[in-house]
């Protein structure tokens, strides 16, 4: 064998145990398919069915797109948001209850006299109109910032959890008598579970699940093991990966591995401090992350069991595998050639994974 079919050999070999290994994977090991292009940013979707998204764009427009076909029908009664900054329609999901398969939840931002806050929506759909609209929680996040809404949803058996971020104000954070910078949790009518956390505390709103967050754009419910995934977005360095529990301080702003944007200094008192968790993973610099899953399904078997992240400023799919004790996390980084801001993700029932991007383009992962 010559020096080149040797070096050749190695190589391939190389690749194939790190394949099965499972903790890398080379970029051209993945391709992607456009379906559509819509007119804005795809800022959620989720499946009606096997055929059909319903997807979300920040400008205020829902849009249902028919995979097989690849149309796309705008749909009417949308409704009023503020559309500026970051701020916007965001996220949109479908309940998998029987009992609540009429129903969609969504996230947007809602102008109100004390200032634009993210609001709780949920609707039905009449052929291509939107009807019986309910303004399920307006937030007490209100600021004058268009900075830092959120948000996502993620749906356990019984509970409904949406993301605030900060709204632009540090403080609101530690804060606990309002919603920013916080992961909420609800009943799926509004109303609140009696066994929240700070459930009959006369210093805490009672929706709050967990606090010291920054801006929470990617949550995910894994109904296999009941965790709750959050990834948030770090100022300068420091976008996190958390494991949500009940009633706990994540730590922003007293506490980050990132630093000021006017300046090498780092924020708050440092990274650690007692009674403040720690982020599974975190990343310097930022990549800006957003929707966030956990992949269980057959299509790509070399993503079972990793979370999988959008990124907006590194632009690619960002991928995580964790030991079993949720530690030592190992990362890769894919799609980086695609030059897109990956922003939301859905599995659909085969296990095929669908992202939409800030570019407006709808697209699914393939081999």
């Amino acid at each position: 064998m010559g020096q080149n079919n040797k070096l050749s050999f190695i190589f391939k070999l190389s690749f194939l145990f790190v394949l099965l290994n499972g903790t890398l994977f080379a970029e051209s090991n993945y391709q992607v398919k456009k379906i559509v292009n819509l007119p804005d940013t795809i800022w959620g979707m989720d499946f009606i069915d096997n055929q059909t998204i319903i997807a979300s764009l920040k400008s205020g427009k829902f849009v249902l797109v028919d995979l097989p076909s690849k149309t796309v029908e705008f749909l009417s009664g949308n409704p009023k948001v503020f559309d500026d900054g970051q701020g916007g329609l965001m996220d949109v999901k479908k309940p998998t209850r029987k009992t609540l398969e009429k129903w969609f939840y969504t996230t947007y931002s809602k102008d109100t006299v004390s200032g634009a806050t993210t609001t709780l929506a949920r609707f039905r759909l009449s052929n291509q109109e939107i009807i019986d609209w309910q303004d399920i929680l307006i937030s007490k996040s209100q600021t004058d910032t268009s900075r830092h809404f959120g948000s996502r949803i993620a749906f356990s058996n019984e509970h409904i959890y949406i993301s605030i971020g900060d709204r632009g104000l540090r403080e609101n954070a530690q804060d606990l008598t309002n919603h920013a910078g916080k992961i909420l949790r609800l009943n799926f009518d509004g109303s609140i579970p009696f066994d929240n956390p700070f459930v009959g505390n006369p210093k805490a709103l009672p929706e709050i699940w967990s606090y010291g967050h920054r801006n929470p754009q990617g949550l995910y419910w894994d109904s296999e093991t009941s965790n709750l995934w959050s990834i948030e977005h770090g100022p300068r360095g420091g976008d996190e990966i958390n494991l949500i529990q009940k009633g706990k301080n994540y730590g922003w702003p007293v506490i980050s591995y990132g630093k000021e944007y006017w300046g090498p200094i780092a924020v708050g008192e440092g990274t650690h401090k007692k009674g403040m968790e720690q982020p599974v993973k975190y990343y310097v610099p930022s990549i800006a992350p957003s929707s966030i899953i956990l992949y269980r399904g057959n299509i790509y078997p070399e993503l079972n069991e990793k979370l999988i992240s959008g990124a907006l400023k590194l632009q690619h799919l960002n991928i995580i595998a964790l030991d079993n004790n949720l530690s030592n996390p190992k990362e890769n980084r894919i799609l980086k050639n695609l030059y897109e801001r990956i922003r939301s993700l859905a599995v659909d029932n085969e296990g095929f994974i669908y992202f939409g991007t800030d570019q407006g383009n709808l697209y699914y992962l393939t081999h």
